[in-house]
């Protein structure tokens, strides 16, 4: 079972609705499909990684603090501060503070729970710690697009 692994800082909920044909657990990267949050997996394959990131990007909310069964549609918190940090799974590299990151990609599709190295423009997270050696988990900042306080270059209120 997948776990939210908050580390620190300061967390801004919202109550979001939910698709309820989408299964979300607490950790899940979320996304909104018009009024509606959806996990990584359920975003749609755009030709090639760096367009898909780049489409998730801009429609990128947050991590979930509670999950969504398949047929529920009770609303969700999901975190979108950008003061708060998390610690994922990553594509085992070195990082470097502050570099941009991506949702992981697993058979044309998008992780849930799982980062890599991205563009900036296509980035939903940053790291938040220097890695001296290969490391399979890193602690990051969300870049919500929308937070306008992020450095998602989407950020935009509502």
């Amino acid at each position: 079972m997948n776990k939210l692994r908050f580390r620190s800082g300061q967390v801004q909920l919202r109550k979001v609705r939910v698709d309820a044909n989408s299964t979300i657990e607490a950790g899940d990267l979320v996304w909104m499909d018009g009024t509606i949050a959806k996990s990584a997996t359920d975003f749609v394959w755009n030709t090639d990684l760096a367009t898909t990131q780049s489409d998730f990007a801009a429609k990128f909310l947050g991590i979930a603090h509670q999950p969504s069964g398949a047929g529920d549609s009770l609303p969700i918190s999901v975190d979108i501060s950008p003061d708060s940090v998390y610690e994922f799974d990553c594509s085992p590299t070195n990082y470097e503070l502050g570099q941009p990151l991506g949702s992981d990609e697993n058979l044309a599709s998008l992780m849930n729970q799982q980062l890599e190295p991205a563009l900036a423009a296509n980035a939903i997270a940053r790291a938040a710690e220097f890695s001296n050696g290969t490391v399979s988990t890193i602690r990051v900042t969300l870049t919500s697009a929308y937070s306008t306080s992020s450095a998602n270059t989407n950020a935009s209120l509502g």
